[in-house]
Formats: C-alpha cells, sequence, structure tokens
C-alpha cells in the first residue's frame, strides 16, 4: 500500500499550490502585494469636531478655524452727526448776525435819521427823517443840521430852478426841496469842464438847481429832502442815480409843486423887504 505522502500512480494528481501554507505573494520591489486599501483610507476629511468650535457662547469659527469676526462695521458711528451739527449751527449763526446787521444798516442811527452810509459818506445815499417844513420869516437865518441842508424850515418862497454861477438863497432853496427839486453844489474851486457836466444835468422844466458853496464836505453834494450823496467827480453815474431816484419823489412833501416864477436872485442880491409875499 503506498503512503498518503507519495504519488498516486494511476489517477490524476492536484498539483500542490506553491506556498499555500507559505508568505502571502509579494507585490512590485519585493514589498508584500496589498489586496486594496485598509479600510478608511484615503482619509476621509477631518475628524468629526474639527475645526474646534470653542467652549458653548464662543463666537463661530470661521475659516481655517479662527473666530468668524461677522461683516465688517461700518465706519462713522456718532462722529458725522456731531459734525453736521456743528456745521449747522455755524450757519444759523451766520445767517442770524447777517439779518441783525441788515436790519441795523437798513435803519441806521435813530437820532441822526442816517442810514445807508459809508464811513465817511463818500458815494453812499444818506437817509434823513423828522424834518420840519416849516416857514420862517424872509430874513431870518436858520441853522441847519447838515450842509447842504436837506429839509427843514425855510423861506415861504422858493429858489427858482436853473443853474447858477454865484451861492443862492439857502432857506430859499429847502424850500425848493419840498417841491421836489434835487440840489446840486459844488465847491467854488471846482475844475470848469465838471462844472459844465453838473450844469448838463438842468433842462428846462427839470427839478435840478446847480450852485457852487463854500465848505461843502466834498467836491460834489446832490441833495433832495431827505437824502443826501456826496461825491468825487461829475462824471460819476451816481450823479445820475440820484436824480432818477430823487428828482420829484413822493418822498418830498410837496412834489410837483411850482420850482420857476419866485426868487430867481443869489445869495448876495437877498433883501427882505423886496420880496414878494405872494411867493409862498
Amino acid at each position: 500500500m503506498s503512503s498518503p505522502n507519495e504519488p498516486h500512480q494511476n489517477g490524476p494528481q492536484r498539483p500542490q499550490e506553491p506556498f499555500a501554507d507559505s508568505h502571502p505573494p509579494q507585490g512590485p520591489h519585493g514589498a508584500p502585494w496589498r489586496q486594496g486599501a485598509p479600510q478608511g483610507y484615503p482619509p476621509q476629511g477631518p475628524p468629526p469636531g474639527y475645526p474646534p468650535q470653542g467652549p458653548p457662547g464662543y463666537p463661530p469659527a470661521g475659516p481655517h478655524g479662527y473666530p468668524y469676526q461677522g461683516p465688517p462695521r461700518k465706519g462713522g458711528g456718532a462722529l458725522p452727526w456731531v459734525i453736521g451739527g456743528a456745521a449747522l449751527a455755524i450757519v444759523l449763526v451766520g445767517v442770524t448776525g447777517l439779518g441783525l446787521w441788515w436790519a441795523l444798516g437798513d435803519s441806521g442811527d435813530a437820532g441822526s435819521g442816517e442810514s445807508g452810509a459809508s464811513g465817511d459818506g463818500q458815494g453812499e445815499v444818506r437817509l434823513y427823517e423828522g424834518l420840519s417844513a416849516e416857514h420862517v420869516d424872509p430874513g431870518e437865518s436858520v441853522d441847519y443840521a447838515q450842509h447842504p441842508p436837506v429839509g427843514g424850515e425855510h423861506y415861504p418862497f422858493w429858489q427858482n430852478c436853473g443853474v447858477y454861477d454865484e451861492p443862492v438863497l439857502t432857506e430859499a432853496a429847502v424850500h425848493s426841496l419840498e417841491h421836489g427839486t434835487v440840489w446840486i453844489t459844488y465847491d467854488p474851486s471846482l475844475e470848469s469842464g465838471q462844472v459844465e457836466q453838473l450844469a448838463s444835468h438842468h433842462v428846462p422844466g427839470s427839478y435840478v438847481l446847480v450852485s457852487p458853496m463854500e465848505d461843502l464836505p466834498a467836491p460834489i453834494v446832490a441833495s433832495a429832502w431827505g437824502a443826501q450823496i456826496q461825491l468825487e467827480e461829475a462824471s460819476d453815474e451816481r450823479i445820475g442815480d440820484f436824480l432818477r431816484e430823487y428828482e420829484q419823489s413822493p418822498a418830498a412833501p410837496e412834489p410837483g409843486a411850482p420850482c420857476s416864477g419866485a426868487y430867481d436872485g443869489n445869495e448876495a442880491d437877498f433883501d427882505p423887504e423886496t420880496v414878494d409875499a405872494r411867493m409862498n
């Protein structure tokens, strides 16, 4: 009888598997051949709970595990309101001050009745109020607050409108102002060309009186009832503006009353005894 380990002589024999009870087959380079990656390989991501979330109530984590900061805060805060409030206060103060200045500038000095004048009165219209329109006896001298006068007591007759080479009767010229006349006075030393320019403002029928006067505050002074302007040059266009504003102005007590048919002499020729009483 044959041994179990001996080859069977008569039937087919099953070949033995090589290394069946030995080491597993080798892969390339002699390393054991792996039949597949171990379970869980490759890694599927961080383990549960990663990244750390911090203790309860802690701000949620942002990318890469850093605490989430939330959207950026918008700038400004209370500062723009403070700046805006300060700017508004400055504007209000400026408007209030401007209104006060305007009111004071329009009203002028209540005691003198003046308004709208610059520091020395040059080139600006000065206004006067509270002027008397009473008559005084011919020959009586009136002490006027302004020189030349812009109104006040005067003679019962007026100075005829026109151009004079000598000073006229002041108290009669004030009566002319009462009728809406503009009285242009000039320094006697004024150059003749400028005197001719001033004389050209009078035309027949106009309510314009032109005459020289001593001790004027400016080379040229134009006066109406309650208004006056001082100028340096006869070419100054403000003379024309003053005439348009005040010749026959309704601000005069008697605009439209005559400016002719009364006294046409000058101051040196005046004799109270010869004045016609009907000239009033």
